[in-house]
């Protein structure tokens, strides 16, 4: 009998047990709401194709218009000027940038000076004997030699026996020589061509300059110029004397430039064609880097959207009955953020912002308070 009953208790026990595990086990199950399907809210535009106007960007430093490398083609010690020959002073046109010591070398001018007056006076009594026509013109001339001055040009020789007369005495090979001699003094002095500044010096006063010396540069400070490389598709549409807006991308400052010359070969090795915008501003300085925003062409029916739009194989999202459709386009121009598009037919909604995850079928939503429609 106590067999029994031990028996029955242990079966008893395992059933219970079988069910307590059922019921914990079934208490831990948990149950997952059903999760609603999220709709997106796009930013969307309505297609109104117009005139789009492309700009290209390009960018360079200014250097100076104007430039003058100087240098010396006498041999001599460079004299002190009133001004020191120092980067950065500025002399005005005319002005005497480097004086050589030119004194030994003036005293030579003025003994061949000497030599073609003696050679004038010798000849004017035979001139007043044989010759009393021109007589009166040489006297004029030898009048008014003044040896502190530039040899004025000799009189003008009109007849053979002149010209014979003239040249048999030696007179022109005097002439000639004295001239040869007073444009080679004229090198011992250098002057400002040009109203600007100097950039450049190599040399200090007191220093013997040698013939063909680099003595300095010397710079416009007026004018300037921007060199830009321009991609070759665009060399036909750009025109002399197109306006130029230039900015400084350091504080945004903007400037009015115009193209003032095209080159006209290609660069191989990049394609391109560099053009070149001219400037003025007394704010501006050689070697401040600018953009330049040519204006290449207007593209007609044809709309400007963010780059980040346009998908693989040139296709952009639209809005259908709420949900996300792609249509076929033409890219015709990229920026760095924008690109000109064609062959999107007018009144089509398209998305205007990009959306993360999107796929063609996808379910969203048009946000409210946006702009109406896009134009070119």
């Amino acid at each position: 009998m106590r067999k029994i009953i031990f028996t029955v208790l242990g079966i008893l026990l395992i059933v219970v047990s079988f069910f307590l595990a059922g019921y914990i086990v079934d208490s831990k199950k948990t149950f997952k709401p059903k999760s609603e399907k999220i709709v997106k809210t796009v930013f969307t535009e309505v297609v109104e194709n117009g005139t789009v106007p492309i700009v290209v960007s390009a960018n360079g430093n200014l250097t100076a218009k104007q430039r003058v490398e100087l240098y010396a083609e006498v041999q001599g010690v460079f004299k002190k000027g009133s001004k020191l020959f120092k980067e950065g002073q500025a002399f005005r046109q005319g002005e005497t940038i480097i004086s050589i010591d030119a004194d030994e070398y003036a005293a030579s001018v003025q003994s061949a000076k000497s030599n073609l007056f003696n050679q004038l006076t010798a000849v004017m009594p035979d001139l007043r004997l044989d010759y009393p026509d021109i007589y009166s013109k040489w006297q004029d001339y030898l009048s008014n030699f003044d040896m502190s001055k530039s040899t004025p040009a000799l009189p003008e020789l009109t007849t053979e026996k002149e010209k014979f007369f003239i040249s048999g005495r030696g007179i022109l090979t005097s002439y000639y020589n004295v001239k040869n001699l007073e444009q080679r003094l004229s090198k011992y002095r250098i002057s400002a061509p040009f109203s600007g500044v100097l950039t450049e010096t190599l040399v200090t006063e007191g220093t013997l300059v040698r013939s063909g010396q680099k003595l300095g540069e010397f710079i416009n400070t007026e004018v300037y110029e921007l060199e830009v490389a321009i991609s070759k598709r665009y060399t036909d549409l750009l025109k002399v004397g197109e306006s130029v807006e230039l900015t400084n991308l350091d504080d945004n400052s903007t400037y009015k430039g115009k193209v003032t010359r095209i080159n006209g070969s290609i660069d191989q090795a990049t394609q391109t064609v560099n053009a070149y915008i001219e400037v003025e501003d007394k704010n501006l300085r050689e070697g401040m880097y600018l953009e330049a925003d040519l204006d290449a062409k207007k593209e007609e029916n044809a709309i400007e959207v963010d780059r980040g739009l346009l998908l693989e194989g040139n296709k952009i999202f639209i809005v259908r009955d709420s949900i996300l459709d792609v249509i076929d386009v033409e890219p015709v121009y990229f920026s760095d953020k924008r690109v000109v598009l064609k062959n999107v037919p007018n009144g089509v909604t398209i998305v205007s912002k990009p959306i993360s995850g999107a796929y063609t079928g996808m379910a969203v939503k048009i946000y409210a308070e946006q702009p109406e429609n896009t134009k070119g």
